[in-house]
């Protein structure tokens, strides 16, 4: 008998087992909601009957403009359960792009927390959603004109009509950022989100189990949160979603109130989190064995050690939109883990092996590169829960190879052992007197030095060299260097051509809405850069 990967087997493990476990949402004004698992699976169903009974189809979208909360969560589940698509809305763009994204998606219907409102009324006129469903996080009435989440559900029945659902339907959609032209839109089956689960919970992978409590920092609008939802409900594990409060501080309380075991998000985030346990130390007591998993952009060394300092395990890994999203891992095998201290770091700041049931090469223009750590190529990737095509979407078709891999983009070497390495994307490659600079590589570095918070490095105009790195730095607070004890600290590292040539001292570095540094924002801000430039 055929058995179809679907989200609801997903579901109804969660539902029949797991009932007692929790759900912890900090909402707007900073108070904890929670419930117990039972409750999300009914909500969850009365959601899906709910759009059932306003005339939603098989296969339509339902946008979702939330941030990391118990309804979100209810709407990663009721909305396929009724057999719609789960469409998550990069609230952080810019409006013209929230416009383009909805439409582009035909979302016919879209839930909105009360607090995002804001930023949905700008493109309502523009958008052609049916219905837009506010959930009331803050104490605020739901504004006229629009319909309430809660009175959405409650009028509907307990449970939805049964819809057949095949593993090669629909399940979600997420847009890509549109660093690069406009932001295209890359569907997830119920097959490949089903896929992707089991490979991400692995114990050589993230490793989620039953007893964790998961602080899921990732925004549920960013490739479905890294799959980590979905984890969590698949073992029954503890789930505490954030809201907005993304600082320092609130982080670092609730992962001690609340008894976090795993915690996921950008480098961004846990650079605030290092910053704050090094300023006061023994203020906040974590659980032991902590692990969190960085991606998004790559991890410093520096900030792997400084967390480890705090008894914060990190694990690096590496992923896209396309790829649902993970990629790679960086687990040390048993076979290396006899090795001097220093190179297992060295071996951890890797983006890691390739995950189960994904494939990759590098290429460049010899053909496919050796396995040798050094040969750098362009990073291909190919697996059943990687994107074959784009949603709408013909003008992108040499994004994939012909022989099926999917062309990211990013620029890598991979090692004898099967690490891979991200030297730098293609577009941020720095090609100097005909060599190649890795612009990541130099980031790295210069975030280790202790007055340096960020750095970002990006390729300007040279008379004589074509181009040559530039280095845009944030400074800690208080904290002093200048641009001959950042190059000296440098040296020591890197060959002398590597060496940026310039420094400039900045308040910020411009980011995507991912948490990664816009370079292409940087490029535009230093187009013109002499090199005769006071820094």
């Amino acid at each position: 008998m055929d058995f179809p990967l679907t989200l609801r087997h997903l579901f109804e493990r969660n539902h029949q087992l797991f009932g007692r476990s929790e759900v912890v949402t900090r909402l707007p004004d900073k108070s904890i909601h929670r419930y117990p698992a039972a409750s999300f699976t009914r909500r969850a169903m009365r959601l899906a009957a709910a759009l059932q009974k306003a005339g939603l189809r098989k296969g339509d979208r339902v946008g979702t403009m939330m941030w990391n909360s118990y309804a979100h969560l209810e709407a990663y589940f009721g909305v396929p359960l009724a057999g719609g698509v789960f469409h998550t809305l990069n609230f952080r763009l810019h409006p013209n792009d929230i416009e383009y994204i909805v439409n582009h998606a035909e979302d016919r219907f879209i839930i909105v927390d009360d607090v995002l409102l804001p930023l949905l009324e700008p493109v309502r006129a523009k958008i052609k959603a049916e219905r837009i469903i506010v959930a009331a996080l803050s104490d605020k009435p739901v504004p006229a004109g629009y319909e309430s989440y809660e009175d959405f559900i409650a009028d509907a029945p307990a449970e939805p009509m049964p819809v057949t659902l095949e593993e090669n339907d629909a399940a979600g959609m997420c847009y890509t950022s549109g660093t690069t032209g406009r932001p295209k839109g890359v569907v997830y089956s119920h097959r490949s989100i089903m896929l992707h689960t089991l490979a991400a919970g692995l114990a050589d992978a993230l490793a989620i189990s039953n007893r964790d409590t998961m602080l899921v920092v990732v925004p549920m609008f960013h490739v479905n949160s890294w799959g980590i939802p979905f984890c969590g409900v698949m073992t029954g594990a503890r789930l505490v979603l954030p809201g907005a409060h993304l600082d320092p501080v609130s982080l670092l309380d609730l992962l001690e109130r609340e008894k976090v075991t795993f915690a996921a998000g950008v480098p961004t985030i846990w650079f605030g989190l290092l910053h704050a346990l090094d300023k006061e130390p023994g203020r906040w007591k974590l659980q032991p064995g902590l692990r969190t998993f960085v991606g998004g952009s790559a991890a410093p060394e520096a900030l792997i050690r400084g967390l480890d300092k705090h008894g914060v395990k990190v694990v690096h890994a590496w992923g896209m939109t396309e790829m649902s999203p993970l990629g790679s891992i960086s687990r040390i095998k048993s076979t290396l883990a006899d090795q001097p201290e220093d190179a297992l770091y060295a071996l951890r700041s890797k983006q890691g092996m390739p995950s189960v049931l994904v494939e990759m090469r590098v290429v460049n223009e010899q053909g496919i590169a050796p396995w040798d750590g050094a040969t750098m190529g362009e990073l291909q990737v190919r697996g059943p829960f990687i994107a074959a095509r784009y949603f709408n979407d013909e003008s992108q078709k040499d994004k994939w190879t012909k022989d099926g891999w999917f062309i990211t983009g990013d620029v890598a070497t991979i090692d004898a052992e099967g690490y891979m390495k991200l030297t730098d994307r293609t577009k941020d490659l720095i090609k100097s007197g005909g060599e190649w600079i890795s612009s990541v590589d130099l980031e790295n570095a210069l975030m280790g030095h202790p007055a340096v918070k960020e750095a970002s490095v990006i390729a300007v105009a040279h008379p004589k060299w074509d181009e040559r790195p530039l280095a845009v730095v944030v400074l800690k607070d208080g904290a002093q260097a200048t641009p001959e004890a950042l190059r000296a600290f440098l040296a020591a590292r890197f060959a002398k051509w590597w060496l940026p040539d310039g420094y400039a001292f900045v308040s910020e570095i411009p980011k995507n809405p991912a948490g990664k540094f816009l370079k292409s924002k940087l490029r535009e801000q230093f187009d013109g850069w002499t090199w005769d430039a006071p820094v």
